[in-house]
């Protein structure tokens, strides 16, 4: 019987154990549930009293360099002790595994399970935590490089207006004013001062649907996979974008936002101009991510991606974090 060809699909969880407790040396015990279904599908591995996360990356949304070069950092970052998920390898001594998929091979990778849980509001001493965990972070990041994109205001601005445009008219007010935008950012991010600002290896997605948090209210991050090469005040300033976003309260926003950077900066200073341009780079942050959503229609965002959708976010989300930080109206 011949098969229509597909460009997405869903490997079966009851199959795949099978192949982990082969590959793995995983008891007959080891059970797989699929957890969640995205750019890339995410399945949780039970073994008896152990947990762990295997990761199966859509086809061609990471290349084979890319992904060891995502554990090379963990492995890094492990070795100097960061609170993180990392990579584990197989008994032959592999990370990556390679599955043919109907629509060709799929890489995997399996995962330590991060201790804890996630929670959409944390106290200010959680915050202040986890603003110690991203510096110590950036301590061993700073000034290491990866083979993998390096985050500039052209990737993470230019190269998304493209990918909005194909569900977002030309001619549309919310268009607009992302066009305007996008000008001003690149000028902003264009004449900084980079001698005051750091370099080295980004994690690009520290919120809270990447962290963990154990009862001793410790946390730890996970899903490094949209880590590169940029500034390091990329992570700072996404988390305290993500922060104003989850804290409706004014003043248990503003509480919580300088708890975070006061515990990151009981470990490494941010220069002046770092905290100048944080809500600029949170501004271009949600033009990368919105890039990426369009360009990944066909096997994630089609089941909410729309017209609609994209102005529902630029109005209620974008224009609002733009006036809220008092950034001149663009033109």
């Amino acid at each position: 019987m011949n098969y229509f060809p597909v460009t997405n699909s869903t490997l079966s969880a009851a199959h795949l154990v099978q192949f982990l407790r082969e590959k793995y040396a995983m008891t007959d015990a080891a059970e797989c549930r699929l957890i969640r279904c995205g750019i890339n599908d995410t399945y949780l591995i039970t073994d008896l009293d152990r947990q762990y996360v295997f990761r199966v990356y859509s086809l061609h949304w990471r290349s084979e360099t890319e992904i060891l070069e995502e554990i090379r950092l963990l492995n890094h970052l492990k070795a100097h002790g960061i609170s993180i998920s990392y990579a584990l390898a197989d008994r032959k001594e592999n990370y990556l595994q390679v599955l043919s998929a109907p629509e060709g091979e799929r890489f995997g990778v399996l995962f330590s399970y991060a201790a804890g849980e996630k929670k959409h509001s944390y106290s200010p001493e959680i915050h202040y935590h986890i603003g110690v965990l991203m510096a110590q972070l950036h301590q061993v990041c700073q000034d290491q490089t990866l083979a993998r994109i390096t985050y500039t205001p052209q990737t993470l601005i230019v190269d998304a207006l493209p990918e909005i445009a194909q569900f977002l008219p030309a001619n549309t007010e919310e268009m607009a004013f992302m066009q305007s935008t996008a000008t001003y950012l690149q000028q902003v991010l264009d004449s900084s001062n980079v001698r005051e600002i750091r370099r080295g290896v980004v994690h690009l997605d520290i919120w809270f649907d990447n962290l963990n948090i154990d009862q001793q209210g410790q946390a730890t991050i996970f899903d490094f996979d949209f880590c590169g090469n940029g500034w390091l005040a990329l992570d700072l300033a996404y988390y305290v974008m993500q922060v104003y976003h989850l804290e409706k309260d004014e003043m248990e926003c503003q509480m919580k936002t300088a708890s975070f950077l006061s515990g990151y900066e009981s470990i490494t200073p941010i220069s002046r101009e770092e905290k100048r341009l944080l809500p600029m780079l949170g501004l271009s942050l949600y033009f990368f991510y919105l890039g990426v959503q369009c360009r990944r229609f066909d096997n994630w965002s089609n089941v909410f991606l729309s017209e609609n959708y994209l102005k529902r976010f630029i109005n209620g989300i974008v224009k609002k974090y733009w006036e809220a930080n008092g950034l001149p109206t663009p033109v």
